[in-house]
């Protein structure tokens, strides 16, 4: 019984593993350029900053480019993924603020 068990669960691996990754999962991967002017006044105001210090793009995953962009993940992976990646910002997010606030720190130090 033990070996019909091994068996059976080698078996499934080797199916697991060669359907291969999830598209959705593949079309996560990437960055996109976030264009934020349209957005800079409420992400200065949600970091507490001057909207001067608000670059005008980042780069972000495309899982936070489709919250804030209202574009579907599939298309933004597959421009990320063909290095073309863009949209404009039509909201924030929590995330968008942490990216946006860690860039402007980085510009700081230099």
């Amino acid at each position: 019984m033990k070996t019909v068990k091994v068996l059976l669960a080698g078996i499934g691996a080797a199916i697991l593993f060669s359907v291969g990754p999830n598209t959705a999962v593949q079309a996560q991967t990437g960055l996109i350029s976030v264009d934020l002017r349209n957005v800079a006044n409420d992400i200065a105001k949600d970091i507490n900053v001057d909207v001067n210090q608000i670059p005008p793009t980042v780069q972000a995953p495309v899982s936070v480019a489709t919250l804030v962009c209202g574009i579907a993940a599939d298309v933004l992976g597959a421009q990320a993924a063909s290095g073309t990646g863009s949209c404009m910002a039509r909201g924030t997010s929590s995330a968008l603020d942490q990216i946006v606030l860690d860039q402007i720190k980085r510009m700081t130090k230099m």
